[in-house]
């Protein structure tokens, strides 16, 4: 490595974690320990700097962001609420999905509620019952219809539930009482534990053009 230039002193902000200053002189290490700062060396201490004004600046942008999505449902409830009042309305509340459009048809905004779902005990019945419908479909039942009932009620990496796939079996047509009695089970399992709101932005080129989203993850911003 060619000889790096020794960085300049800088103020910088308190690191993530509230850690305490470190003594005159010294500097933490990486063991929780505190060594001579004058025993770094100079490509060490380049990447101490730049990793902490990347992060400082990572930080700052994801409150600006929280920040922004605060304001925009802010924004979009306020304009809601003036159009309930010049109809005479009463507005319900913050559920719902809406889509806002700009005049010339080319900008829009969407903003979404998802719901997050659980399984109450009843969920337990409902195997029971699909568990029976296995044993009575055994001799020339299909092994596909068996992995996908077998994989929907087996519990994911963390310990959760897959709900996608057990309200897919809903969807799987079959005329048998002890399914219809399991898919009534499963019905009333399900739980919403509660709601999130979401807020989207799109533009696209034309009017018969594809609308593309405005990223705000920085793995997908494209330059």
């Amino acid at each position: 490595m060619n000889a790096m230039t020794q960085p300049k002193p800088r103020a910088i902000e308190p690191r993530l974690g509230a850690r305490p200053p470190p003594p005159e002189g010294m500097v933490l290490n990486s063991y929780g320990d505190y060594t001579p700062a004058s025993r770094m060396k100079p490509q060490l201490k380049l990447e101490d700097q730049l990793v902490e004004t990347l992060v400082t600046r990572a930080v700052q942008l994801r409150e600006e962001m929280a920040e922004f999505r605060e304001q925009a449902f802010s924004d979009v409830d306020q304009f809601l609420a003036l159009l309930a009042e010049q109809y005479e309305a009463e507005r319900g509340g913050k559920t719902g999905n809406t889509t806002l459009l700009s005049y010339d048809g080319l900008l829009k905004v969407q903003v979404a509620t998802g719901d997050f779902l659980t399984f109450g005990p009843e969920l337990q019945v409902a195997k029971g019952l699909v568990d029976e419908c296995l044993r009575q479909w055994t001799e020339g039942s299909n092994d596909n219809i068996k992995a996908i009932v077998n994989d929907a009620f087996d519990v994911g990496s963390q310990g959760r539930i897959k709900v996608d796939r057990v309200l897919g079996l809903r969807r799987l047509h079959i005329e048998d009482a002890t399914w219809l009695r399991a898919m009534t089970a499963i019905s009333d399992a399900i739980r919403t534990t509660h709601s999130k709101r979401y807020v989207r932005f799109y533009h696209r080129e034309t009017h018969d053009g594809e609308w593309k989203q405005i990223s705000l993850d920085l793995s997908r911003v494209s330059s």
